[in-house]
């Protein structure tokens, strides 16, 4: 079952002006996605091929600038935080990045688009939206349609803003669905593999 997650990196920053050797405190918070490119790939023994992830930057001085990551293509992954930080970073160094995609590295691609955009693209494309969210229906409630076209929502340490909340509302045709992990608020990187669990479980 192929797997696809949107993550909204609210002040991360959208130049390559960052220290590997300070990934939280010089890039608005990049670690976090840092570590949940890791989680929504990574196995102990490879890569997982059908996850896509998206990421959306907010952040200073260049936003929005969005990175696809794509399982099946995606090389020099590596489990620590510096060398994901590394990648990125060579991605937001892709000259004339515009609304086309522009591979940086095997796997990975920049553009400049915004959170409406991609929803939008990828709503439109047949991907069903699920937000994780605390408020939402129980995981051990959820039951997931054996398909393809599940897309998963999550914020950074934020939730998605009302703003985001509502385009969300808008431009699906069908309500969107709330999935909530467990009682606490949980980091990103957790979440995904919970949901990455939740789906290997059902798949058996």
């Amino acid at each position: 079952m192929e797997r696809t997650f949107l993550i909204v990196g609210h002040r991360v920053r959208t130049d390559a002006k960052f220290s590997l050797n300070d990934l939280c405190g010089s890039t608005g918070r990049l670690d976090i996605l840092l570590r949940t490119i890791n989680s929504s790939f990574l196995l102990s023994n490879g890569i997982r091929r059908n996850v896509t992830l998206y990421l959306v930057l907010q952040g200073e001085p260049d936003a929005p600038i969005s990175i696809c990551l794509k399982g099946p293509e995606l090389r020099y992954l590596n489990p620590d935080e510096r060398s994901t930080g590394a990648l990125i970073r060579q991605a937001l160094l892709t000259k004339g990045i515009s609304e086309e995609w522009k591979r940086s590295t095997p796997g990975i691609y920049i553009a400049k688009r915004e959170y409406d955009d991609l929803l939008m693209e990828l709503i439109a494309s047949g991907k069903r939206p699920v937000y994780l969210h605390e408020t939402g229906v129980p995981l051990s409630e959820a039951n997931f349609p054996n398909e393809n076209g599940l897309l998963f929502l999550l914020g950074d340490q934020f939730d998605l803003t009302e703003e985001e909340e509502q385009r969300l509302q808008e431009i699906s045709e069908n309500p969107v669905g709330k999935i909530s992990l467990g009682p606490e608020i949980l980091h990103t990187d957790h979440c995904v593999i919970l949901i990455h669990n939740a789906l290997d479980r059902q798949e058996e």
